[in-house]
């Protein structure tokens, strides 16, 4: 038994030698590129390592194709390209919650005061049937009482409140407090803060609230005297100035009959 495996191993070890030899004069000739001999075939039968021109598996004899190894790339590549969008998605969800944090850690909670004034204001909201603009500010916003780094870096004059969107966060300065009238003008208000956190503009907010405020119960009587009244009416003017010429009410507003 033992000369037999003797035997053997001087045959394969001879095997090997003559192949070893082959490839070598391949490669010293031109006709065999040296990084031929890095790309091995594997025999689907019995597992052994052989070389790429080999059309036989030196131990079973098991013919050899390319569609082991070709699956065998194909699923490497699928796997490192799966590992590779999977880190630039945690890398940016990190990345985007750490902005988040930033923006929330930068600025102050509104007080408890506030805060209790603002929930009167979403409660009006909510009972006027504006329930969807009610369930974002109740639920997803998050109020803060100043500006954050982001807010600070924007120039702003008589702002009540400023708006980061998709983050979702609202800052009420104190004007929102100290200039309306009460909590339906402060619904007025987050009304239209709610149109820029659903994604809508200047333009689209103000055309909102206006054709809304009747439903709002915020009319001219008895608000029109009021600052916030007077304010918001000249900036829809600007920023919607179709609302206010119609033919039956010349140089009026167009929402009034």
């Amino acid at each position: 038994m033992q000369r037999n495996g003797m035997a053997f191993l001087s045959k394969s070890g001879q095997s090997v030698l003559e192949s070893m030899r082959y490839y070598g004069f391949l490669i010293v000739s031109g006709h065999l590129p040296a990084r031929a001999l890095t790309m091995k075939k594997k025999c689907p039968e019995c597992g052994l390592i052989n070389y790429p021109a080999a059309q036989n598996c030196k131990r079973c004899g098991s013919a050899l194709g390319e569609t082991e190894n070709i699956s065998s790339n194909r699923r490497f590549l699928k796997s490192s390209i799966a590992k590779r969008v999977s880190a630039c998605l945690v890398v940016l969800v990190v990345a985007i919650f750490g902005f988040y944090a930033s923006l929330i850690l930068s600025a102050d909670r509104l007080t408890p005061d506030e805060h209790e004034r603002v929930e009167a204001a979403i409660a009006i909201l909510e009972a006027r049937g504006f329930s969807g603009e009610a369930f974002l500010l109740k639920h997803v916003t998050a109020f803060r009482a100043n500006d954050n780094w982001l807010n600070a870096s924007v120039e702003k004059e008589n702002a009540y409140a400023a708006t980061n969107f998709p983050f979702e966060i609202l800052t009420l300065y104190p004007d929102f407090f100290t200039y309306t009238t009460d909590d339906v003008e402060r619904a007025a208000i987050l009304l239209h803060e709610a149109k820029h956190l659903q994604g809508q503009d200047e333009k689209e907010a103000y055309e909102f609230v206006w054709k809304n405020r009747k439903r709002l119960g915020w009319t001219s009587d008895p608000y029109s005297a009021s600052i916030i009244w007077r304010e918001t009416r000249k900036l829809t003017r600007e920023y919607s100035p179709s609302l206010f010429v119609c033919d039956f009410n010349e140089f009026g507003d167009c929402t009034e009959r």
